[in-house]
């Protein structure tokens, strides 16, 4: 996995030093205690209060703490005077009641993992973990206040721990939910967006925005993750593999505790259950396969409705990452007959 730990430095911008060099694991903290040096790197953080169990399921990615810098208020191009991005790569779809859709390229959250954006009075956060492949968008609003997010450099099950500039508190970012610090507990509300291609979007909204370019030196349009959905591991992930024979790297729906197999879907096009209509259309292609995104293979777009036609949140994950953190009974495999 060289590959990966090379995509980790320059995403980070910066060269990895020699304790976090290729096949060696960052200095581990023992179980049950928090380590020192991170309180020290996060003397605001109230490391008291916390639900981590082990400790040692945590680690540090590579990049420091804002090594990968979120973006904040990022600006848009219509699309039509948009010229850098293909028809095959992936976006993120946010629509807000009464707003002008909105497109978030993929290209650009490889490098970034979270834009903390505004539309229509509802400030979010669209949030993506290479690792795990989640994209989930929060609500950045909780109990009457908005906070804005950054990646902390840190991991737990090969999951992005984002962390909250407020209070300083750690999220994990495939849940929501807060693991350290005085918001621990607490849990963002994802809001209903989708992945599809960027041809997609531009075909239903002719007069929709799109982020631009973020003004950081970044090989943007490539993917520093080269091959790794590929891969036959997750990165810095010691938890078994998925249940079912589910390769660990291949792709599911999640919908709440439920996953649906991306191969299932492929072939089914169209499923009904569990009150949901899923669909799947190819046409978009994986920002982690190839050098290029555009020329990444096909994964296809899924879309997720309830039965009176509305987008309903879901996300599109790993299943060692389902399987990690909705791990049997409490996840549910919808694999069909």
């Amino acid at each position: 996995m060289r590959h990966i730990m090379t995509g980790l430095a320059l995403a980070a911008g910066v060269a990895l030093g020699a304790g976090a060099a290729f096949g060696q694991a960052a200095p581990q903290a023992a179980p049950g205690a928090p380590p020192s040096f991170w309180a020290n790197e996060w003397p605001n953080t109230n490391f008291e209060r916390t639900s981590v169990e082990n400790w040692g399921d945590i680690r540090g990615g590579g990049p420091p703490r804002d090594g990968i810098p979120a973006i904040d208020a990022p600006k848009f191009v219509p699309v039509a005077e948009d010229g850098e991005i293909t028809d095959r790569e992936p976006v993120v779809t946010v629509e807000i009641d009464g707003e002008t859709p909105r497109a978030y390229p993929l290209r650009y959250l490889v490098w970034h993992e979270i834009v903390n954006d505004e539309a229509g009075g509802q400030p979010y956060a669209v949030t993506y973990c290479p690792l795990c492949n989640s994209v989930p968008v929060f609500d950045r609003r909780l109990d009457g206040k908005v906070y804005s997010f950054g990646v902390s450099g840190k991991l737990r099950k090969s999951n992005l721990i984002m962390y909250d500039r407020e209070t300083e508190s750690w999220w994990q970012q495939a849940t929501g939910e807060a693991i350290v610090g005085d918001m621990t507990g607490a849990e963002l509300v994802q809001i209903a967006s989708w992945q599809e291609s960027y041809a997609e979007f531009k075909a239903r909204n002719p007069q929709g925005l799109v982020m631009a370019e973020p003004p950081w030196r970044r090989s943007y349009g490539t993917n520093p993750y080269v091959g790794y959905d590929s891969a036959s591991r997750p990165f810095l992930y010691n938890g078994e593999d998925p249940p079912h024979g589910i390769p660990a790297l291949a792709r599911v729906l999640k919908v709440g505790n439920r996953a649906w197999p991306l191969e299932r879907l492929r072939k089914e096009s169209e499923i009904t259950e569990a009150g949901l209509t899923i669909t799947w259309k190819a046409g978009q292609a994986s920002a982690l396969d190839t050098r290029r995104i555009s020329k990444g293979r096909d994964v296809g777009t899924i879309r997720v409705r309830d039965a009176a036609g509305n987008d309903v949140p879901h996300d599109i994950v790993f299943a060692f990452a389902f399987d990690a953190f909705w791990p049997e009974p409490e996840g549910k495999w919808m694999l069909g007959e």
